[in-house]
């Protein structure tokens, strides 16, 4: 059985040329109808039921975070669309939603509906749409969450309650301040680019650090960093210079 899709696009050649994408490229996909307006869009997710919904950010009647508010219980998963960087790429980011730059590639629109496919089939409660309302609608000041899903449920975290992560395998423990391990079934290279500009450095090919919770910087015996939680992570010798910037710029 196809899976439903809805397209959400206020600009008529746009939403054109993505369904024809999705028509000429995603033969897995039903396209059961578009939308140009916030209004419509909630109204036709309520009566076709869509499983995969491609969001527009920016329409003329509002953005797409408005339509994910009204319309109740998530249960679609979602591919967002844009035609620039928007301010809220980060959020998505870290709520381990897809997004679509336009004009969008026939293969990065097939890689992100494969990806979305899969989503569907695991039996897991999905709360990344939930995540990300939270992220969008943060207070100013305020840190990201990012969603952790192990085998019990879906935490949470704020970034700044992480001390450090480890490579296990393929799987990524996080180290919390309140003395919890999270482990979760992503590789620690995953985390590595969504991170990095908030403070976080891969300073070992098994383990990222929160550089505001370096206690101690110890240069002996090649070199390792004391964390707040008493970790002794040990400095790659290719990391060792960038480190060392970092950390001059932190006391600066």
């Amino acid at each position: 059985m196809k899976c439903k899709a809805l397209i959400v696009e206020d600009e008529i050649l746009s939403r054109e040329f993505l369904s024809n994408m999705v028509r000429e490229h995603c033969p897995q996909l039903e396209l059961a109808g578009t939308a140009s307006t916030v209004d419509e869009a909630v109204q036709m997710i309520e009566t076709l039921s869509p499983q995969l919904v491609f969001l527009d950010i920016e329409m003329q009647t509002g953005t797409g975070f408005d339509v994910l508010q009204r319309a109740s219980g998530h249960k679609f998963h979602v591919i967002f669309t844009t035609a620039f960087d928007h301010y809220a790429i980060r959020a998505i980011k870290f709520s381990a939603v897809d997004y679509l730059l336009k004009p969008i590639a026939y293969d990065e629109l097939q890689e992100a509906v494969a990806k979305a496919l899969r989503q569907m089939e695991s039996t897991g409660e999905d709360n990344r749409l939930d995540l990300l309302l939270k992220n969008i609608s943060r207070p100013a000041g305020d840190d990201f969450c990012i969603s952790l899903s192990t085998s019990e449920g879906v935490d949470f975290v704020p970034l700044s309650t992480i001390i450090r992560l480890e490579a296990k395998g393929p799987y990524t423990i996080f180290f919390l301040k309140d003395g919890r391990q999270i482990m979760v079934s992503r590789n620690l290279k995953e985390y590595e680019n969504t991170l990095q500009e908030y403070g976080f450095f891969r300073i070992h090919n098994s383990n990222i650090i929160n550089l505001k919770d370096v206690k101690r910087w110890v240069k002996t015996d090649g070199g390792y960093a004391i964390m707040s939680d008493g970790a002794m992570v040990a400095i790659s010798p290719k990391k060792k210079e960038d480190f060392m910037t970092l950390m001059t710029k932190r006391m600066v």
